[in-house]
């Protein structure tokens, strides 16, 4: 196996131990709510906590990628959000502890995503991005699906307090793993050690202002875009268990195995898009779509579908919903990753791509109060969670529509002067340092 696609494994393995930290709090939802006496928008108030610094945490950590390597960032954030979770073991550790630790997990997870991406576009040319891209991106789903009947039992068996234990020891575990097998690519960034060093850097290599990458079309929508699918991942993973308790009559287990499979259909079409992707580009074959069209068009599929979703009483019509259309939202996570890095040059990609996680990060912040919100003013639980759903549909759809007309990232990336990427053969990623 090569260097890279080690790298990758274990980077897919750090994202999946991310999104098994995100997934405790909704498994855990009804048994928290239950034990420190709170209602449902408490419950979102929580649930955002973890948001609190997300963004911002994303934005700073991401800027750091130019004076510190990705390889030390990655190692220190799995271990603060790893210790984050360990205090819920404490049996007197109640609803303050809870909010102050899922602040200190948000900071340490809000940069995560953006530095793995950069850290693994290291490692491979332009043209072979998008399936290692699409494998974080899994990870992220994997989480979900492996955390869901795992963490399951750990609530059923040793109560919720413990699902917080495991996942704070599996990214310890990470962690080290990291530790010995952890390097940066050959592909990466050079450092810029001093204030000076980087101005000149910046005045030789870095001709792209910022401003003009984050001002683009492409850039715009490929965020709202990611906000829309992140708002609706965020929704599913925080209220989906809940829901179909509540509405639906499921009991714990069905609904932990309902978002696991969810979670699957989630990672099933993000790598079935990486593939594809990775074979037109190996091939050279044209694409007929932009990338940010193709994209689009099926978040617009995500969003109608999450209408029927929210507005049908048939089972036999939500269960495929949720594992085929309403997934499709999560390509537009993979399409706005390398887009966003396709017009940035590569010194600057870490702090973009840090500002994309900022900007589609607040769709987890204002996903659980909004609909925690909505659910508790309702005339019914169901009208509630009705109401929700359309609102998330309705995002979806705006937000597909923008990224078909607008997100351009080659377009973008002439119009900002940067090279083409290599045609021909693929480069090879070297094995050693």
């Amino acid at each position: 196996m090569s260097r890279a696609w080690r790298t990758t494994w274990l980077l897919l393995a750090f994202m999946l131990v991310n999104f098994a930290d995100k997934a405790v709090l909704g498994l855990a939802g009804p048994e928290i709510r239950a034990d420190f006496g709170i209602t449902r928008q408490e419950f979102g108030t929580a649930q955002s906590a973890f948001f609190a610094l997300f963004s911002l945490a994303a934005l700073g950590v991401s800027a750091l990628t130019r004076r510190v390597r990705t390889t030390t960032l990655l190692l220190v954030l799995a271990l603060l959000w790893s210790v984050a979770q360990l205090p819920m073991l404490w049996g007197a550790a109640g609803f303050g502890t809870l909010l102050a630790t899922r602040v200190l997990l948000g900071a340490a997870e809000g940069p995560a995503s953006p530095v793995a991406m950069h850290h693994v576009h290291g490692w491979y040319p332009q043209r072979e991005r998008a399936l290692p891209t699409a494998v974080l991106l899994v990870g992220a789903a994997t989480g979900v699906a492996v955390a869901s009947p795992v963490l399951t039992w750990v609530i059923t068996h040793w109560g919720w307090r413990w699902s917080f234990g495991v996942v704070g020891l599996a990214g310890l575990l990470w962690a080290v793993c990291w530790r010995l097998w952890g390097a940066d690519g050959p592909l990466a960034p050079p450092l810029t050690r001093k204030p000076s060093q980087a101005a000149e850097q910046t005045s030789t290599t870095d001709t792209v202002p910022l401003r003009a990458i984050l001002l683009s079309g492409t850039f715009l929508t490929a965020a709202l875009g990611s906000f829309a699918a992140y708002w609706s991942m965020s929704t599913m993973l925080t209220w989906a268990p809940d829901y179909l308790e509540s509405v639906v009559g499921w009991d714990l287990h069905q609904a932990g195995t309902m978002v696991g499979l969810g979670a699957l259909a989630n990672g099933a079409v993000v790598l079935g898009h990486g593939l594809i992707a990775r074979r037109s580009a190996r091939k050279g074959t044209p694409r007929r779509l932009p990338p940010g069209s193709g994209a689009g068009l099926l978040v617009i599929v995500a969003g109608c579908a999450t209408a029927v979703y929210g507005t049908t009483d048939s089972l036999a019509v939500k269960v495929p919903l949720t594992l085929g259309p309403m997934a499709l939202a999560m390509v537009m996570l993979t399409v706005a990753s390398t887009a966003c890095a396709r017009i940035a040059p590569p010194a600057q990609r870490g702090v973009v791509l840090g500002t994309l996680t900022f900007v589609y990060a607040l769709g987890g912040i204002l996903s659980p109060l909004v609909l925690g919100g909505m659910v508790d003013r309702a005339r019914t639980v169901s009208a509630g969670y009705e109401e929700g759903w359309l609102l998330t549909a309705g995002l979806l759809v705006t937000a597909g529509v923008l990224a078909a007309l607008f997100c351009r990232p080659e377009a973008t990336a002439r119009r900002l002067g940067l090279p083409e990427p290599a045609a021909g053969s693929v480069p090879q990623v070297p094995v050693a340092h």
